[in-house]
């Protein structure tokens, strides 16, 4: 009598090694879960990225049906373009500022005087959140950068006034020079920053870039190119020539917008030749495929 009062007294509970079942099961499910977890919010970061890449695209409509011609990818004298605080620099980005709502910052900007020029050093130290894709997380970089490049060419080359791309040195490019179609064309796509980046008024490869590559680094002579690092784009010496392909921290490629305002993720295992007739505006060959 008194063991079965004992029994009915203990109160149930669970063992060690239940415990530590249901411990196991919570512990796999979270880890099933977190990628899941990541995956949407970077789908989510990639979203937003085009978006902003179609609001710049849309700017760049309204500038044409206003000027007659795209934005000039930099204004300069002379060329071609140095990676190099020297020159007047003065980026696609710049003119487009009324287009984007920042009327305020392009009044504020003295052209003639130059990216560098500490007349501009307000502008020059702010942050425009339309030109900064949300998968990209480094704060390294000493002025405020753009994540967007315009094209200036099809290929690896300076930036200059015989560049075959819509943005370039002193150009003024008009609908009907783009021979091979604006929506076989690219106007911007994405760049990764380098820890030097002279910032986003700069017309230098901090704001252009060509269609040699995708997530690939800058040609070297020292070795043969390599993927990317995913957490800061491949930096050049100070000076250089050399403008570098695009490239994003979004798995697998990076988006793009076409000249006729189309949104497009361009995978980095895409045909180098169809990457390069994607950059040049008036190649007249035939693709073979799309992206």
């Amino acid at each position: 009598m008194r063991l079965r009062q004992y029994y009915a007294a203990v109160r149930p509970a669970f063992t060690l090694i239940e415990l530590l079942v249901v411990i196991a099961i919570i512990g796999v499910m979270v880890g099933l879960l977190l990628p899941a977890v990541q995956a949407a919010r970077e789908a989510a970061r990639r979203t937003s990225c085009s978006n902003n890449l179609m609001q710049l695209g849309l700017a760049v409509h309204n500038f044409e049906f206003s000027m007659e011609h795209l934005p000039t990818g930099v204004v300069n004298p002379d060329g071609p373009i140095r990676n190099e605080e020297i020159g007047q620099h003065v980026s696609w980005t710049v003119p487009l500022l009324p287009y984007i709502e920042r009327t305020v910052v392009y009044r504020a900007f003295d052209q003639a005087a130059g990216a560098y020029d500490p007349v501009n050093r307000d502008v020059r130290s702010l942050n425009i959140p339309i030109l900064e894709c949300p998968s990209f997380y480094s704060s390294s970089a000493q002025e405020p950068y753009s994540n967007y490049a315009g094209c200036h060419d099809g290929s690896e080359t300076p930036i200059d006034e015989t560049n075959n791309g819509l943005m370039f040195l002193n150009s003024k490019i008009r609908y009907h020079e783009i021979v091979d179609g604006s929506s076989h064309t690219i106007l911007f796509g994405e760049l990764l920053p380098t820890e030097s980046e002279l910032g986003w008024l700069s017309g230098t490869r901090a704001t252009l870039r060509n269609a040699s590559s995708i997530n690939l680094q800058v040609p070297s002579t020292s070795s043969a190119p390599a993927r990317w690092p995913r957490v800061v784009g491949q930096s050049v010496d100070p000076g250089s020539l050399t403008v570098g392909g695009f490239g994003s921290l979004h798995p697998g490629g990076a988006n793009f917008v076409f000249a006729d305002g189309s949104s497009r993720f361009l995978s980095e295992s895409i045909s180098s030749d169809l990457l390069r007739q994607y950059g040049d505006r008036a190649d007249e060959e035939l693709m073979e495929g799309e992206y």
